[in-house]
């Protein structure tokens, strides 16, 4: 699969851009597990315009990381201009256009998602942005912006002739959020169309690389984005290289490998970060880090209050002692 000039494996695993979640740290320990492609936490064009440092500092990336890509979001077409000119002048691989984002103050400002309600702006800004960089630019979007109005058929044409090199589709409208189940039969109309010719990335509860290898078969799409079961999961890329090259099904992670992989998480946000941020970042990941263990209720409350290393370091010895 290519995105541009950019050559992956064929279907390649994409952790998807999440907010908060996706930092420099998560992006690392996803890529040594095997995520073919990574994208920053997406950035508001308005701050990278203004030169926001915090703004900045999410857009910081390694060479390792590569293929990298920049996720930016707004609704105002010359500021979105810009704000690709500054993520493009930071070389990642390409610049992803965040169409698809449903959450409330930004959809219903007209950006994310909200633009779904306006197709013909959408369509002229990702053009304009297109001609604005030399590097690719794709686009993550949803199916419509609610039930009587999923427009993603045509608008993947529309986004096409617009001159993008990859398309995202997450198969819920903005108004389902993330409640219900994904749909992915529009998104499997669309890579069958005899006219669309880019990649189509298919994203939504895929949560095993069972269910990813399924959605390729059954869909035939290009490539699959993995969002929150990626969290406290950076597994779950290995477990589908493992699936997708060998025919091999792994065993699920023993609990000592998973306090393993927590500490290196842990260690690795603690390269890039103080000490009180690199521990609120672990907050989203403990629950699945110890999915299924019996009685971790109380621990995970004290890992979640944790202030300290050091007390994150007690807790997972306590953990190691109680279960392994």
């Amino acid at each position: 699969m290519k995105i541009g000039t950019i050559t992956l494996p064929d279907h390649p695993l994409i952790l998807a851009p999440m907010e908060d979640i996706t930092d420099q740290a998560f992006r690392t320990i996803c890529k040594k597990a095997g995520a073919d492609v990574v994208i920053s936490e997406f950035a508001a064009s308005d701050a990278l315009i203004r030169k926001v440092e915090m703004t900045l500092n999410k857009l910081t990336f390694s060479e390792a990381e590569r293929p990298y890509g920049i996720q930016i979001f707004g609704n105002n077409e010359e500021v979105m201009v810009q704000a690709a000119k500054i993520a493009s002048e930071l070389h990642p691989d390409f610049i992803d256009i965040n169409w698809g984002c449903p959450v409330k103050k930004i959809a219903l400002k007209g950006g994310g998602s909200g633009m779904l309600q306006n197709p013909d702006l959408l369509v002229k800004i990702t053009s304009a942005i297109v001609k604005a960089t030399d590097i690719p630019v794709t686009v993550k979007t949803r199916l419509g912006w609610d039930e009587q109005h999923k427009i993603i058929v045509t608008l993947a044409e529309q986004l096409q002739d617009a001159g993008i090199a990859a398309l995202t589709i997450h198969g819920r409208t903005k108004t389902q959020m993330y409640n219900g189940c994904a749909d992915w039969t529009l998104i499997g109309e669309i890579k069958n169309n005899a006219r669309i010719h880019i990649p189509i990335i298919g994203n939504g509860d895929i949560t095993s690389a069972e269910q990813a290898a399924l959605a390729l078969q059954q869909y035939k799409v290009d490539g699959i984005m993995i969002g929150r079961a990626a969290m406290g999961n950076p597994w779950i890329f290995t477990e589908y290289k493992a699936l997708m090259n060998e025919g091999k099904t792994l065993p699920t992670p023993s609990v000592e490998e998973r306090i393993d992989m927590c500490r290196l998480h842990l260690s690795t946000a603690m390269q890039y970060k103080s000490e009180h941020y690199a521990l609120l970042s672990l907050r989203k990941h403990y629950k699945n880090y110890f999915r299924n263990l019996p009685f971790f209720k109380e621990i995970r409350m004290q890992l979640l209050t944790a202030d300290k290393i050091e007390q994150v370091e007690t807790l997972l010895n306590i953990i190691k002692d109680k279960y392994c």
